[in-house]
């Protein structure tokens, strides 16, 4: 498969690619920078591009058979919110303009339901995250209008951050919206897995216009 993906020197997303890069994928990885991608492999094509920039990136999404996105306009943005909605609503479009039928994104984990409640909107959501959390569930709400695309929402576990040592053991349990939670009451997936997750669902195409999560 010919995978365009966006963020690919991120933590999410240089998994992703590792991940797609080891099973075969095509992949085009479309990078600010490249110069922070030091990847190097025969399946592998590396493109300057921008999300602001939307009719160049159509054209470099072009002949693609999927486009991941794991787009983040950097927690350190002074607004973030507005980035990232941006960011990705011009992703969004321009996979349109390309062709591409396919896109799936890495979105937040805070707009999963617990109690019929998301959980960005909890009082103890940590005000660190609550930007980019809000940004990511509003644009969910967003993508879902999309008649056109299919497209595919992928909200990571609560607890999945580096740190969580259990590297890639291609061991998840899936959900939809809600988290998923282990015995001991703990929602946790390292990035490793998450790529797992991921990468079975670019393959298998379960989840058509729908939101799924996945954790131990």
């Amino acid at each position: 498969m010919k995978i365009a993906l966006l963020g690919a020197t991120g933590f999410v997303g240089a998994a992703l690619l590792h991940e797609a890069l080891t099973r075969g994928h095509h992949v085009t990885a479309i990078v600010r920078d490249p110069a922070k991608l030091t990847t190097t492999n025969d399946l592998l094509t590396v493109v300057t591009g921008d999300v602001n920039q939307p009719a160049q990136l159509a054209q470099q999404l072009t002949g693609h058979d999927l486009v991941l996105s794991a787009y983040n306009a950097g927690w350190g943005h002074p607004d973030l919110y507005t980035a990232f909605i941006a960011g990705s609503k011009a992703i969004e479009q321009a996979t349109e303009q390309a062709g591409v039928p396919r896109l799936l994104v890495i979105g937040g984990g805070g707009s999963l339901f617990i109690d019929g409640h998301q959980i960005v909107d909890s009082t103890d959501f940590p005000a660190e995250y609550k930007a980019g959390a809000t940004a990511a569930r509003d644009y969910f709400n967003l993508v879902q209008q999309n008649q056109k695309l299919d497209w595919t929402v992928f909200s990571p576990a609560l607890e999945m951050h580096q740190g969580i040592d259990t590297g890639r053991t291609g061991h998840y349990r899936l959900g939809t919206d809600s988290p998923v939670f282990s015995t001991q009451g703990r929602s946790v997936l390292s990035v490793e897995d998450l790529a797992v997750a991921v990468l079975d669902e670019v393959e298998k195409h379960q989840f058509r216009r729908q939101r799924f999560t996945a954790a131990y």
